[in-house]
């Protein structure tokens, strides 16, 4: 059974949540503060964080950058905040989607399902040898999911490895941002395409001697993306 915590002030919206996921088979815990939220977060093993934007003590930004730098789970960012700053950010940051309230809770249940078949598939159940790919300084153990760049090991986010990944598995075709949006996110995460190039960008700053000059992920005027090789 899938475990997932709920980070959200709002103590109604929290128990709809909690009450709609369970009739679903999941297992949730719920938390509203912002500093308590993360401590769950990092001290306990869920599949899943649901992160409420606006919080007391600590903001959804703070615990999102937080939570991402050791664990690579899927975090579904919610707020009634509807600027695309926002959204880039809380992307940019690692959060997987990003839900403006009010929103249905069967919706969230499906994304919420969505995301962890997606992360699990990811994850595993992948065969026990390392399928490794190397491209010059560039070296990535698909199974133990780390990156090595010049032989020093730099950390991604699950999404950014995918994208690293499937890049590299496929040098020199050119990708639009709808196509790696679909082969990334899917359809049903219903979010948005921006998240693609905040991916892209910070792909750069981790691979990249220059990001400003490429020498592995090229930017096609009009067209999108390619890995060179």
């Amino acid at each position: 059974m899938s475990r997932i915590l709920i980070v959200e002030d709002e103590q109604s919206i929290a128990e709809l949540e909690r009450d709609y996921l369970e009739i679903n088979g999941y297992e949730v815990d719920l938390e509203t503060s912002g500093e308590r939220g993360l401590e769950r977060a990092l001290s306990i093993d869920y599949d899943l964080v649901i992160l409420d934007l606006m919080l007391p003590i600590m903001d959804g930004f703070e615990i999102c950058r937080r939570i991402r730098s050791v664990k690579d789970i899927p975090i579904v960012m919610v707020s009634a905040k509807k600027e695309d700053i926002d959204k880039i950010r809380g992307l940019g940051l690692g959060a997987d989607d990003y839900m403006i309230k009010p929103f249905s809770p069967s919706e969230l249940v499906a994304r919420v399902k969505a995301h962890l078949a997606r992360y699990e598939r990811l994850m595993g159940r992948r065969e026990s040898k390392n399928d490794e790919v190397r491209i010059r300084g560039l070296m990535i153990d698909k199974t133990a999911r780390r990156v090595f760049v010049n032989d020093r090991e730099v950390m991604f986010t699950t999404k950014e490895f995918d994208l690293l990944t499937h890049l590299a598995m496929n040098p020199n075709r050119v990708y639009s941002k709808e196509q790696l949006f679909d082969l990334l996110w899917g359809m049903d995460a219903m979010g948005e395409i921006a998240t693609v190039t905040v991916h892209i960008r910070k792909l750069r700053e981790k691979v990249e001697q220059d990001p400003s000059n490429p020498q592995y992920i090229e930017t096609i005027w009009g067209a999108g993306y390619r890995f060179r090789i």
